[in-house]
């Protein structure tokens, strides 16, 4: 409301600049102007000498001189006339009209007012009434990803589209979705190790068989591409601690550390788990 208010008032001040000074001072006579007819005709004159000259040098034709000649002509006339009736019909002054200008002045903001309450948004005036978006529901974004689902049947080249799909899918709980849709879009998981680490959770978790297997394999392409990737880090620790293989479990979660806060929930999460395989192995 106060940026509003600054605002309409600084609109109303530069409006009045423009308005109420003629009204309550009066207009003053228009000075004199210099003849515009004289000045047309020089040009005129000018104009006419270049075509003879292009003429007397064979640059132009007679016929297209004559035509040339003409509508200097007529374009003078035209100039000339209209300006001679106007000079004629301008008023020589105004009187002040400091009661108009009073009325203007308080009318105004009241017309600012009434003008934004029929064509405006009064109740973003009041943050108090301004409420935020209600929240997507449930159902609302089951149908969007079955409406996406839907688009993907008749365009089932669109990787981007699969991608998108598969993290909603994953996202909402429905594993095996999500990685019937991850698998449609392999052409560009495979070279992307988030992707890879990303696919490989979802297959073990449709699954619910652990990470052995495609989810393993997937995690080892992962670490080729990058061997500092936080998340494939983390599936190939869970999975070497699930296979007994605690050493290499160890040194798949020492190296993912560094990467993560101190003392955060994760940091102490794989520190008790580095223990307990120091403590098995």
């Amino acid at each position: 409301m106060t940026q509003f208010a600054i605002f309409a008032t600084l609109l109303i001040v530069v409006v009045a600049a423009f308005i109420l000074p003629p009204l309550w001072l009066g207009l003053r006579a228009p000075k004199p102007r210099a003849d515009r007819k004289e000045a047309n005709i020089a040009i005129f004159r000018d104009q006419l000498k270049e075509l003879e000259t292009e003429k007397t040098e064979g640059m132009l034709a007679d016929a297209d001189f004559e035509q040339a000649r003409r509508e200097l002509q007529r374009r003078l006339l035209e100039d000339v006339e209209p300006d001679a009736a106007a000079m004629k019909a301008a008023p020589a002054s105004h009187a002040p009209s400091r009661k108009t200008a009073i009325a203007i002045l308080l009318l105004l903001p009241v017309l600012a007012l009434l003008g934004y309450g029929m064509l405006g948004k009064p109740q973003a005036l009041d943050p108090m009434q301004t409420s935020a978006p209600p929240k997507m529901t449930a159902e609302q974004i089951s149908g969007m990803v079955a409406s996406l689902a839907e688009k993907m049947k008749a365009n089932p080249d669109d990787m981007q589209g699969w991608l998108m799909l598969a993290r909603s899918y994953k996202t909402m709980g429905r594993y095996e979705e999500a990685a019937e849709a991850y698998g449609k879009a392999e052409k560009v998981i495979n070279d992307d190790p988030e992707l890879l680490a990303s696919y490989a959770e979802t297959i073990a978790m449709a699954a619910g068989k652990g990470l052995k297997g495609k989810p393993a394999q997937l995690i080892e392409r992962a670490l080729k591409l990058d061997p500092q990737n936080a998340h494939a880090l983390f599936l190939a620790g869970a999975a070497a601690m699930e296979a007994g293989d605690n050493k290499k479990g160890i040194a798949y979660w020492e190296a993912l550390l560094p990467q993560v806060e101190p003392g955060s929930e994760i940091d102490q999460m794989l520190r008790s788990g580095i223990d307990k395989m120091k403590a098995g192995g």
